[in-house]
């Protein structure tokens, strides 16, 4: 599993031409899912995404997290990410895990991040074709994977 986080004052998702989820400043998230995730992996991820702290705190650290300060998800789900170009520039989706399994733990990992830590999670539609606007405020990006 790999999570893309990005720190955004303001990002919307939207899908054949109207908005479909829009949020503040928070994180918007880039998920993707190999052949080989669990509901361990999920797991795992979720806490390290409701933990991460990079926002910046009085003293201009990235000190605090998304709780803090009150920012909401914008959860995008995003196959693409296992993209494989090692061997041609036409990318390999091998390693990407099947449609119905992967949309079962895109569900299962937003919940955990609504019910477990709290958080405000807002999602695009899995499958479909969206148009993501985000304004990365940093700019703050944070891959994070777990094998």
């Amino acid at each position: 599993m790999k999570v893309v986080v990005q720190r955004v004052s303001k990002a919307n998702v939207a899908v054949n031409g109207k908005i479909f989820s829009a949020i503040n400043r928070g994180y918007l998230l880039l998920v993707g899912f190999k052949r080989t995730d669990t509901e361990k992996t999920i797991d795992y991820l979720a806490r390290k995404v409701a933990r991460l702290r990079v926002f910046e705190d009085s003293s201009g650290l990235m000190n605090l997290s998304l709780n803090e300060v009150q920012g909401s998800i914008l959860s995008i789900s995003q196959f693409t990410i296992y993209g494989d170009v090692i061997k041609s520039n036409r990318p390999s989706f091998t390693e990407a895990m099947d449609f119905e399994t992967a949309n079962t733990l895109y569900l299962k990992f937003n919940e955990l991040l609504r019910n477990e830590y709290g958080l405000v999670v807002k999602e695009g539609v899995f499958g479909e074709n969206m148009q993501v606007t985000l304004t990365n405020d940093g700019p703050v990006t944070i891959i994070i994977e777990k094998d």
